[in-house]
């Protein structure tokens, strides 16, 4: 989503919608690289919200809303072990995710800015 709305490529409601929404994310809860800036050093590294902050899924209808919309299909994951934990806190945790034989299932190129 970020990445469509750098390149230009949301509708001005969209980019409300990122804009506005990020901004309350950002508000909510503390960005891991806050606290750590080496959380995101490997790859693979992703942030999963805490089942018990629900109030933070709220928004995802519409961002994967807006993301289909432009042909970025994309789906919400849940999982008591999403690999190993890099960070926590109340809201969130990052992880590297374990190793898998699974192939991706899809993938997403932009053009270059």
């Amino acid at each position: 989503m970020n990445s469509l709305g750098a390149r230009g490529m949301l509708t001005d409601e969209e980019e409300h919608f990122r804009r506005t929404t990020n901004a309350w994310y950002d508000a909510t809860y503390t960005n891991p690289s806050d606290v750590d800036p080496s959380v995101y050093e490997h790859v693979l590294a992703a942030a999963w919200f805490a089942p018990t902050a629900k109030h933070l899924f709220e928004p995802i209808p519409g961002y994967l809303e807006i993301l289909a919309a432009h042909n970025l299909p994309c789906q919400r994951f849940e999982s008591a072990d999403p690999g190993r934990v890099l960070y926590e806190d109340e809201h969130q945790i990052v992880v590297i995710p374990h190793p898998t034989t699974d192939k991706p299932t899809s993938s997403m190129w932009l053009p270059p800015r």
